[in-house]
């Protein structure tokens, strides 16, 4: 079983990183932002709630995210060989919490990817995929506030992984794959 945290702030390249980790490494992939939106699309109350406090650009309270991604662990069997969680978690309480819920089943948190990209690039970057997608919340007013929200709350996870010894800064500029063979070289070791 090989666990990864792809963290990063909005924008930063999480869900394509993401992608390409899962054919290097054949893990299974939670995208909380994906699961949330599935949610919000079919006007479960889950969803409701959620469309609350992403159109604010707020984060989803700890409680409600621990649940919905134990759901998403014990309802999807390829989880048992690995996971890659792309936007969970994005507090030191909601990693505390993934570590029990592994320990739970076994496993633990193998590595963290930092993506680390300017905020300057991270704006640009997201209202350039707002244009492209048609995605309601890479809007200025929002990606100022997500990026704010990000400094602020969730920001502080990269020190509390520093100090477990997992994370792994990645320079996240560049082309998608140069950034993906720092990815690589960080990680394969490890999976050995």
């Amino acid at each position: 079983m090989f666990n990864i945290v792809v963290f990063g702030a909005p924008g930063s390249g999480k869900g394509t990183q993401s992608l390409k980790l899962i054919d290097r490494y054949g893990v299974h992939h939670i995208s909380t932002g994906e699961v949330l939106r599935q949610h919000i699309k079919n006007d479960t109350d889950l969803g409701k709630i959620a469309s609350e406090y992403i159109s604010k650009g707020h984060l989803i309270p700890d409680e409600l995210m621990i649940h919905i991604l134990s759901d998403e662990l014990d309802s999807n069997p390829a989880a048992a060989e690995g996971v890659i969680f792309d936007g969970f978690p994005r507090t030191i309480p909601q990693a505390v919490a993934l570590n029990e819920m592994l320990v739970k089943r076994g496993a633990k948190v193998d590595a963290v990817v930092g993506l680390e990209v300017e905020d300057e690039e991270l704006i640009e970057r997201m209202l350039n995929r707002g244009r492209e997608t048609g995605r309601a919340d890479d809007n200025i007013e929002t990606i100022t506030n997500r990026l704010k929200v990000y400094h602020t709350q969730t920001q502080p996870l990269r020190d509390f992984y520093i100090k477990e010894g997992k994370y792994h800064a990645i320079p996240g500029s560049g082309s998608v794959d140069h950034i993906f063979s720092l990815i690589s070289e960080a990680l394969d070791p490890l999976k050995q």
